[in-house]
């Protein structure tokens, strides 16, 4: 069980899918550092070295910033809009969506579950 920043990787996946459990690395950043380390596309987890294994840690570490200190900054930034009662703040703050999507009808993910309305029919 290869595990790096912090996540136990799958063994049995194709390297360049496996990194992607890593958060903060997505397909074209683990396409990215399998090239700069010269993985072929086809290798699997299991089938990988110590050293390789040593060597992607070490990219990862050095040249990414990945899962808790991902995590802790992105919180950092939506505090810093709170704080500052910027519009997007207050959207973040009253739970609503941010980027401008439309209320009336959905933003289920954002409300949460539909609360009925007492005397709402029509």
């Amino acid at each position: 069980m290869a595990r790096i920043a912090g996540v136990n990787i799958p063994t049995q996946k194709r390297v360049e899918i496996a990194l992607t459990y890593i958060h903060g690395i997505g397909p074209s950043k683990a396409k990215e550092i399998c090239g700069k380390l010269s993985i072929p596309v086809e290798r699997r987890v299991n089938q990988l070295t110590d050293d390789e294994v040593l060597r992607i840690r070490e990219t990862i570490d050095s040249d990414y910033s990945v899962e808790g200190d991902l995590r802790r900054s992105v919180a950092m930034n939506i505090k810093r809009l709170m704080d500052m009662a910027s519009y997007r703040g207050l959207r973040h703050r009253k739970g609503l969506p941010v980027h401008g999507q439309r209320t009336h009808t959905n933003a289920r993910t954002r409300k949460g579950p539909a609360k009925p309305i007492a005397g709402k029919k029509k």
